[in-house]
């Protein structure tokens, strides 16, 4: 099992997993498997120096990252991403039709740290959703981070990283 980076607090940020307001949410943690780990790095990776972005979805509801769908970032920044909005409406069609939900959110910055931007903050429309942030300023680390952004609060959560999701249904997970 790999871990990402111990949760960090800072001023707007609360304790590693605590939602914002009421009512109290529980601690959340984003359960991820390597491959779709290892896709939303290498499509970071792929995308440098400009940002990449994409989502993964999964059953509305489950919680459960599933289908990895990289997506272009139609500013082509190195300092912004922006989902094309018709590659964005048909991908929302398409997991209406499959009872699907944006489980992850991610996007990569190129010289920062993975963490919400004041524009990320203010762009996040997804309260569901995990924010994944994965930072390409070190070619050779890996600086992949999760958090709840709900009402312009920032929530940094635990990201563990399976072999596969079934693993943890089967109650194998490490």
């Amino acid at each position: 099992m790999v871990t990402a980076p111990a949760c960090q607090q800072r001023s707007t940020v609360r304790a590693c997993g605590e939602m914002p307001g009421p009512p109290p949410y529980a601690v959340r943690v984003l359960l991820i498997d390597k491959a779709t780990y290892d896709a939303i790095v290498a499509h970071a990776r792929r995308d440098h120096p400009d940002e990449a972005c994409g989502v993964v979805a999964g059953l509305a509801g489950s919680d459960r990252p599933e289908r990895f769908v990289p997506m272009v970032n139609a500013a082509r920044s190195p300092t912004f991403y922006e989902f094309d909005s018709h590659d964005l409406l048909s991908l929302y069609r398409e997991m209406d039709a499959r009872d699907e939900e944006p489980v992850v959110v991610y996007h990569s910055h190129t010289a920062t740290e993975a963490y919400p931007s004041r524009t990320d903050i203010s762009l996040a429309q997804e309260p569901g959703a995990h924010y994944v942030l994965v930072s390409t300023r070190e070619p050779d680390t890996e600086e992949f981070r999760s958090f709840r952004i709900v009402d312009g609060e920032v929530s940094e959560e635990e990201v563990r990283v399976v072999a596969a999701l079934d693993e943890v249904d089967a109650g194998t997970a490490g």
